[in-house]
């Protein structure tokens, strides 16, 4: 990003669509440590998306 790549928006893409698939499974678990890194992979997935130019 700094030096604008111009890979940056595939990189932030495909980070955003791991966390997504992350989120995902860790969301269909029961365990508390589960939907903790549930939630964080949503975030991420999020700022990534924001961070796309």
């Amino acid at each position: 990003m700094e030096r604008s790549s111009k890979f940056v928006q595939r990189i932030l893409s495909l980070c955003a669509e791991i966390c997504d698939a992350c989120g995902a499974e860790c969301h269909s678990h029961d365990q508390q440590h589960c939907r903790d890194c549930a939630e964080a992979c949503f975030k991420c997935a999020e700022e990534c998306r924001m961070l796309v130019p």
